[in-house]
């Protein structure tokens, strides 16, 4: 049977590992050239001493992820349906944010995926590179459905795999300084930035996304909960890895040489520069290789997943003009008019800004909706999946609800944090 027939049985568990596959999308999407950014900037900072706020960081996009992924296996509906029943407002919120959200992502993830092209071959311009990512993203999203894009993605986090925690094997780790990070240390002047750290690494909207891909996936039901969880877990194993390694090169080549980078995508390209300088030119080569399947890898991901999330919204829109309550087991789907349209909304008005500067109030209203939407998820999440609109045996348990309602609080600490930020600018 195939991956998308409503009838396949959920796979013995010592046959588990062969059905893997929305939870490296995940973890391909989640983790980019930001997320790599802020861990070798914390470790160039503060040394292993924030360790275990990166690794309290991916543990938390587990509980948001397997509590978004277990609505849509326990109703046979999505996310968006029971954000619908909790009112009409939520369906506005999001629909605004995501617009905004696409326009502004969409020329981060081409300028991401360009950087290291660039700086391979300079010949060609950063504008034209950026520009080719995201038309080659459209195409390859546009012509190929969920099996393709899965196969490409396990191809490129097996890429980015090898040559991160290859790098952070080659700058030889000190293990002892390891273990002092898993204490809990809070070094001075680190708080919102190990707040950071733990919201932002590993995903933000696109954890709620992990509930299409399973769809996507062909999994439907309670029985493939076990099956999901294993997922999810490897997805942020991965994720953990990666930003592990990241946070070890930050604190063996940087933090030790006292050597500080730009806080940005940009501070990966002076990363390369201290490689060549240290290990030659075939390890930076190889590490600009890695940046850019990082990069490719979370443009590809947005494109295919975010689509999907899109058409979802549209797709409940119509029913609540309907006044229709029902399920929204056709939500979500490759393809449709409205997957097409996000596609092509995250491609193309996207690049008008890679021709001028970010519109400051834009950017501004951006930062406010995009602030509120993760401790809306963690809110939500703890609401629906203790209801009654999910079956007993899917509600949360108080390991789900405990995580969830710390999530919870922190994103909203964070929230606050960040629109006093956006006020203070104005």
């Amino acid at each position: 049977m195939k991956d998308g027939d409503l009838t396949d049985p959920p796979p013995e568990r010592a046959r588990m590992w062969r059905h893997i596959g929305p939870g490296i999308v995940v973890a391909a999407t989640g983790v980019g050239a930001g997320d790599l950014v802020a861990t070798l900037i914390a470790g160039s900072r503060f040394g292993y001493a924030l360790l275990w706020a990166a690794i309290l960081g991916c543990v938390v996009k587990i509980a948001l992820s397997e509590g978004a992924a277990r609505f849509h296996l326990a109703t046979g509906s999505t996310i968006l349906a029971g954000w619908r029943s909790l009112g009409r407002w939520t369906a506005w919120y999001f629909g605004i944010y995501v617009i905004i959200w696409g326009f502004i992502y969409g020329a981060t993830a081409m300028s991401a995926t360009a950087l290291p092209l660039a700086a391979l071959f300079p010949a060609i311009p950063l504008r034209a590179w950026a520009i080719a990512a995201g038309l080659f993203g459209f195409i390859f999203v546009f012509f190929n459905r969920y099996e393709t894009f899965e196969i490409v993605m396990k191809w490129l986090v097996g890429f980015m795999f090898v040559i991160m925690v290859g790098l952070a094997i080659l700058v030889a780790p000190n293990l002892g300084d390891m273990a002092a990070g898993l204490t809990f240390d809070l070094p001075e002047g680190s708080l919102f930035y190990t707040l950071g750290l733990i919201g932002g690494v590993g995903g933000t909207i696109t954890t709620a996304a992990y509930g299409y891909w399973t769809q996507a996936k062909g999994w439907r039901g309670l029985p493939w909960v076990p099956m999901m969880r294993t997922d999810n877990a490897l997805a942020y194993i991965v994720t953990g890895l990666f930003v592990v390694a990241m946070l070890i090169v930050g604190a063996e080549l940087l933090y030790s040489a006292g050597i500080a980078l730009e806080d940005s995508d940009r501070g990966l390209l002076g990363l390369s520069e201290v490689l060549s300088e240290r290990f030659g030119t075939i390890v930076a080569v190889l590490f600009l290789l890695g940046f850019a399947a990082t990069s490719l890898s979370s443009l590809l991901g947005v494109w295919q997943g975010m689509s999907l999330f899109f058409s979802d919204w549209w797709y409940q829109l119509k029913c609540a003009a309907a006044s229709d309550e029902g399920g929204s087991d056709e939500g979500g789907r490759e393809g449709s008019g409205a997957y097409r349209f996000y596609l092509a909304w995250l491609t193309f008005p996207p690049m008008l800004l890679l021709f001028a500067d970010r519109p400051f109030l834009l950017v501004i209203v951006y930062g406010a909706f995009g602030a509120l939407f993760m401790p809306f998820l963690a809110i939500t999440l703890l609401i629906l999946n203790n209801s009654d609109r999910v079956p007993a045996a899917a509600r949360n348990g108080w390991l789900a609800n405990a995580t969830l309602a710390a999530s919870a609080l922190l994103f909203l600490v964070l929230a606050i944090q960040q629109v006093a930020n956006l006020v203070w600018r104005v």
